[in-house]
């Protein structure tokens, strides 16, 4: 559709998350460092917690991703995306992608012997197994007791089975009632993503824009990027609805590259308004930004506002050699 015409060997903004297209602020190289350290050592329990729309889903796909490309890491890893499971789903569910037999699914005793059984196999072939639970905020409480549980399994000085629990700030509420501080006692390593900075959103459009075959000055002005930043907040999905469907108003009114009155178009079409964060992300522009030369700028705090007269963009230009422009 749009793609010849803005020169794009594949559409840059899909919604799906496609470890292709990953692009890591400060925060989520760290989140992402997390999740390595909690799939391929014994950890245990990872908490990964972000606003709906912060990556955490691309994350966690870009671990698995990681961790199948190197043949030196050895884990098994489950990945559960719809965990509004019953408890008998969810054991049923458990027995068929550890491949534990027909048998282990209809029982919880029976899953029990044999899930025990298969990770002290993995762990004496010198493997690690875990179980990655996306959209974790929509566990019932049964389940994630069950999770608690599940956890336990261990010898005398490793846990036997990883969990990674990845979901939305809501989550971080309900560990702190009372029926389930056993489980947030357990919690061994925990990251959370923030949304993106103004630079940071021009860093991450630019770079799906490359990926994608195309040149980001020929795609998007400035100002459009200021306006996708206003409106989005800086939440990468709500980043990619509207570069997405600024583009297919581009190529419609045959406009190239695309304008800010075509982005604030499509914000109003799908009553997108600025994000109630987005004064705090504005604010928090990155201290430790790449300079041209390649090298770590001094951490101390960058005031963010253009002074009279100069564009938001020529702030992040100065900044980092990632930037839009």
């Amino acid at each position: 559709m749009y793609t010849a015409f803005f020169g794009f060997a594949e559409r840059p903004f899909d919604l799906t998350p496609n470890p292709k297209f990953l692009f890591l602020a400060p925060g989520h190289d760290e989140a992402l460092s997390t999740l390595r350290l909690g799939l391929s050592t014994y950890s245990g329990l990872t908490l990964l917690l972000g606003e709906a729309g912060t990556g955490k889903t691309t994350l966690v796909h870009a671990a698995l991703a990681e961790l199948n490309e190197d043949s030196h890491t050895q884990v098994e890893a489950v990945l559960l995306s719809n965990p509004t499971l019953t408890r008998e789903e969810f054991y049923e569910f458990l027995a068929e992608s550890f491949d534990l037999g027909i048998e282990a699914g209809a029982s919880k005793t029976r899953f029990l012997f044999a899930l025990r059984k298969h990770l002290q196999e993995q762990h004496d072939r010198g493997r690690r197994t875990a179980l990655l639970l996306d959209e974790a905020q929509s566990l019932p409480y049964e389940l994630l007791e069950e999770v608690r549980l599940l956890s336990n399994l261990e010898t005398d000085t490793v846990k036997l089975l990883n969990v990674v629990l990845a979901g939305q700030p809501e989550l971080a509420g309900r560990l702190n009632e009372p029926n389930l501080r056993q489980l947030k006692q357990r919690i061994a390593l925990r990251c959370e993503l923030a949304p993106f900075n103004l630079s940071h959103t021009a860093s991450y459009i630019a770079g799906r824009i490359r990926v994608a075959g195309g040149t980001p000055m020929n795609v998007f002005t400035r100002e459009a990027i200021s306006a996708i930043f206003a409106a989005s907040g800086g939440l990468p999905r709500v980043i990619n609805v509207i570069c997405q469907n600024a583009l297919i108003g581009g190529f419609a009114a045959q406009v190239r590259p695309v304008s800010r009155a075509i982005v604030e178009e499509v914000c109003r079409d799908f009553d997108v308004r600025s994000g109630p964060h987005l004064e705090r992300v504005n604010d928090d522009q990155e201290a430790g930004a790449t300079t041209s030369a390649g090298e770590s700028e001094s951490p101390a705090r960058t005031e963010s506002k253009p002074s009279q007269g100069s564009s938001i963009f020529g702030i992040v230009n100065r900044r980092s050699r990632t930037s839009f422009f």
